[in-house]
Order: C-alpha cells, then sequence, then structure tokens
C-alpha cells in the first residue's frame, strides 16, 4: 500500500506583516496532498522589527487510501502533550472552551479562564494537539483554535493522567479525612491511656501496702469497661450527610477536635482565581481599553493613597499583555490588544453605562470581597467540650509525669509501655493549646490587614459609582478608544480542517491584502 509524508509551513502575522503559504509539500509521492485535520502543531515566536510571527508547522502520515486518523498522526515521541499541563491550568482551559462555544482566541482564553497569555497558548496548543482541533485563520492574520463536539472523549481516551485525576481527588479527601479523624481519635486514646496508667500505678501502690492481704494484680484488680466498637462512632464517614439530611446543627466531636487545634482552612481558597476571572472578563466586555481606577476593586490595595501610583495595576498588564497608552487629553489608559478580538459574539457597547456599569457589578458582586479568617467554626457548646477534654488530658499528662518520677520500682507491662512513649504524650497535650494559641494571633493579624484591602476596594468602587468630572472624562475617553473585533466564519481565508487544495482563496492575492494591511499602518 503506497503511503505519503507530506508538511506544510505557513507564517501569519497579526495585522501589520505579510503572509506566505507554500505550494508544494516538502516531500511527497505521486498522490495528492489531502490536509485534514490538525494533528501536532509547534507555533514558536520568532521577534522581527514590528511584531512577533506566529508559524503553524503540523504533518500528517496519509495511507495510500488517502484518510488519516488520529492514531497515524505523527508526534515527536507520541507524548500526549496536554499530559504536560499543570491539571489547573488544563480544567481552566477546557471551561473556557466549552462557555466560547469550541472555537476561541488566546485571548477569549485568557479572559474567561483568567490564565496569563502564555499559558493560555501552550494550553491551546496542546489540547488541540490531542483531541484533533484544527487552526482558522482570519483575513487580518488572527488565529483561532476551533475543536469537535467530542473533543473531551479524545483527550480522555489518550490521557492516562485524566483518567486516574478522578481516583486521585477521592484518595486525597479520604486521606485528608483520615488525618482529621486520627487527631480527634488521638485525643480520646490519650486520656484514656493515662488515666489508666494512673489508676494502675495507685493500685500497684496499695497492693504494696497491704502485704497481709490477698495479692492484686493490675489485670484481676482494675477493670476498665471499654469496647473498642465504641470508638467506631467517631470514624463515620457517612456523619455529615445524615447530620445534613437530618437537619442537625453543628460539628461531628472529631471534626470538632481538629477544627479547634487547625482551623478550617483557608477561607479564601481559590480566591485568586476567580479575581483573574472577573479582570479579564471586565477587559474584555470593555473593549479591551480600561483605567487604572476601574481595575483597583480588584486588586490588593491598603490604602485609597496607593491610587495616586499605577504601579498596583502592573501585575494584570503582565499577565494579560497590557500596555500604557495616553489619550489626547493627557489621561493614561490601558490597552490589552489580545482582549479585543474574539471568537464570540458581543453586544455592542454604549458610552452611557460609565456609571451605571459599576452600579450593576457592585450590585451583583458588592466588590472583590476576602472573607474573613475564622479561628474555629465549632459552636460553643462543641469548643467547651473540646477545651474540657483537652484540658483533663493535659492534667493527666502532668500528674501521670509526677507519678514516674516518684516511683521507686523500675515499671513493667503496660505501665513501662506508657512510659516509652509518654514524650509523645506530653507532645500532644502541649501542642493541642499552643497550636491554637500561635494560630489565634495569626487569624488578627489576618483579618486586619484583609479588612483594610475590603475598605480600600469598597471605596475604589464607590468613586466608580458616582465618579468625579475628572474620573468621569477619564472613562469616557476609554470607552472611545475601545475596540472589540468579531471573526466570524465569514472572515477565515485558511482552515486545517478542510483540504489544502480545497481552500477558496488564491495565495497570491492573499499576501496582496497582508501588504495592503501593511502599507495602511
Amino acid at each position: 500500500m503506497a503511503s505519503s509524508i507530506s508538511a506544510c509551513f505557513f507564517t501569519v502575522t497579526p495585522k501589520s506583516q505579510s503572509s506566505s503559504i507554500c505550494s508544494k509539500p516538502v516531500f511527497r509521492s505521486s498522490q495528492p496532498f489531502p490536509v485534514k485535520r490538525l494533528c501536532s502543531l509547534i507555533i514558536p515566536q520568532v521577534t522581527r522589527i514590528r511584531r512577533p510571527q506566529t508559524g503553524v508547522f503540523f504533518i500528517r502520515a496519509i495511507g495510500g487510501n488517502g484518510d488519516a486518523s488520529p492514531s497515524m498522526a505523527v508526534r515527536p515521541g507520541g507524548v500526549v502533550e496536554s499530559d504536560k499541563l499543570p491539571s489547573d491550568v488544563r480544567k481552566r482551559t477546557m471551561e473556557a472552551i466549552e462557555v466560547c462555544g469550541r472555537r476561541v482566541t488566546v485571548g477569549d482564553v485568557a479572559s474567561k479562564a483568567g490564565l496569563k497569555m502564555n499559558e493560555s497558548q501552550k494550553a491551546l496548543q496542546a489540547i488541540a494537539a490531542d483531541a484533533n482541533g484544527y487552526l482558522e485563520v482570519s483575513d487580518e492574520g488572527d488565529v483561532l483554535y476551533a475543536f469537535p463536539e467530542d473533543y473531551k472523549l479524545k483527550l480522555a481516551s489518550k490521557s492516562f493522567r485524566m483518567k486516574i485525576e478522578p481516583l486521585l481527588e477521592k484518595a486525597k479527601t479520604v486521606a485528608e479525612y483520615l488525618v482529621r479523624v486520627t487527631f480527634g481519635t488521638a485525643l480520646i486514646a490519650s486520656i484514656l491511656l493515662v488515666f489508666t496508667t494512673i489508676i494502675a500505678i495507685l493500685s500497684s501502690s496499695r497492693d504494696e501496702d497491704g502485704r497481709g492481704r490477698r495479692r492484686r494484680s493490675f489485670d484481676s484488680g482494675f477493670v476498665f469497661h471499654f469496647s473498642p466498637t465504641d470508638l467506631f462512632w467517631y470514624w463515620d464517614p457517612y456523619y455529615r450527610r445524615r447530620e445534613v439530611r437530618e437537619g442537625g446543627f453543628g460539628m461531628q466531636f472529631i471534626d470538632s477536635v481538629f477544627s479547634f487545634v487547625f482551623g478550617d482552612g483557608d477561607p479564601n481558597e481559590g480566591i485568586e482565581e476567580e479575581r483573574w476571572k472577573l479582570i479579564g472578563e471586565y477587559i474584555a466586555s470593555n473593549g479591551g481599553v480600561v483605567t487604572a481606577e476601574e481595575l483597583a476593586p480588584f486588586l490588593d490595595l491598603n490604602n485609597r493613597v496607593e491610587l495616586d501610583d499605577d504601579s498596583y495595576i502592573l501585575p494584570v498588564l503582565l499577565r494579560f499583555d497590557g500596555q500604557p497608552q495616553v489619550d489626547e487629553e493627557g489621561h493614561i489608559l490601558y490597552r490589552f490588544p489580545s482582549l479585543q478580538r474574539t471568537a464570540v459574539p458581543h453586544r455592542n457597547s454604549r458610552r452611557e453605562y460609565v456609571g451605571k456599569r459599576w452600579a450593576y457589578w457592585a450590585d451583583g458582586l458588592q466588590f472583590f470581597k476576602e472573607n474573613k479568617w475564622q479561628f474555629s467554626k465549632t459552636g460553643v457548646s462543641e469548643r467547651a467540650m473540646v477545651i474540657g477534654l483537652g484540658a483533663l488530658n493535659l492534667f493527666g499528662v502532668i500528674t501521670l509525669g509526677t507519678m514516674l518520677k516518684q516511683m521507686t520500682v523500675t515499671p513493667s507491662g503496660f505501665v513501662s509501655f506508657v512510659s516509652s512513649i509518654f514524650p509523645l504524650l506530653q507532645i500532644y497535650a502541649g501542642s493541642f493549646f499552643l497550636i491554637p494559641l500561635v494560630r489565634w494571633f495569626f487569624v488578627q493579624n489576618t483579618n486586619n490587614q484583609i479588612e483594610k484591602r475590603n475598605e480600600a476596594r469598597e471605596q475604589s468602587v464607590n468613586a466608580l459609582e458616582s465618579p468625579e468630572l475628572p474620573l468621569r472624562r477619564k472613562l469616557l475617553s476609554a470607552r472611545d478608544m475601545a475596540q472589540r473585533t468579531f471573526i466570524g466564519q465569514d472572515r477565515i481565508v485558511y482552515s486545517s480542517d478542510r483540504d489544502f487544495v480545497d481552500q477558496d482563496y488564491d495565495i497570491r492575492e492573499w499576501d496582496w491584502r497582508f501588504k495592503e494591511i501593511e502599507k495602511s499602518d
């Protein structure tokens, strides 16, 4: 069966550069060269005098019947490119692709997912290469990534990492639960060990004093009525579900112990991801041109004085490839070119919403507000019980330590075992109150800083809801400079999803178009 391996390289320059497509494959047999779908793409960045250019290189191994299947794709080493991506980046990229209708630009993904531009580009390239996505090129050189409806299934079938991730998440959840249960159970176990040993020592002392009486041993003289099955109640993994279903309140005792000592985790977990999503969507919805004051409610400001210096906006410029620009009145505005071109249909924007726009955001979000840390989510009664048991354990450890020092006879049996692990019991009893004490000071300091940042953001929102004349003029200037270009199918001049010879354009005419654009710039 005859076969051929063909390759093609073309360069695309946004707006101001020319573009060319090779008219012949680098190597081919006597059969024609059909390019069906993107299988492997590498987009290197080459710096030129004016703007960076994007090159796309794809290779397809084709059998004698002219069909191309994913299994026949020629890729270096057969590596699944998506597995090289961080799980969080891949998931956020795929969510953005779905929201945008599986046809996106790099800017669309960056704004919807809150990712950096280079992270978005690498993720799109990797997912497209593994899921049989394809490229579309507009008449102005914009590169779009399009994906089939079943791209998730294709990606999951190739990626071993995606298959085991759900199992790893479940294992992580179980491990976290076991840690909480183990620490809470250790308090009960410590109390039992300590007071059982104290009673054993006291019982042994009484035996030595009553020499005339019948000698009693620890096993026969002391009976502790405790069944190990009593601990299974504490290890019930479905306690939370039953508590919610039965309408119960409060927290399971074992969870209360862990919550009192270590807290309940960061209340702002995932808030950074949400912050960058909001910033990206706000910039994109305003035509890619904003003022620093508009982004202040999303950023970390300790006071309003910091608004006099626009340096706080630098992280946004770095993440979304923004650049400062001065308008005719001398106002400094910030343009984000990559967020001005989109494959997602949008509604026309208007100038009139300068104050109303932020009134809407304030009603919906109240401003980007950080949650304050809680020392513990336990109730008053639960906390009192935990503190009481912790104090009882500490008292028992201190008492047992004194008794072990005063023993004249070398301990044996059960007492000897407890004596060997007594340093661990001391550490547990001491840290049970030391860790919460240190954590309390940390929570107070952190909440003070969060409160200052929230107040500064709220003041920024209030200033945007009712802007003074200079700020209003600045905002209106940003709206005038806003530009959001929708790239529809009618503007696509090349698609790697179709045969190369079936593209309905002439190469010379395409070169001529780019030259005209370059002259106009």
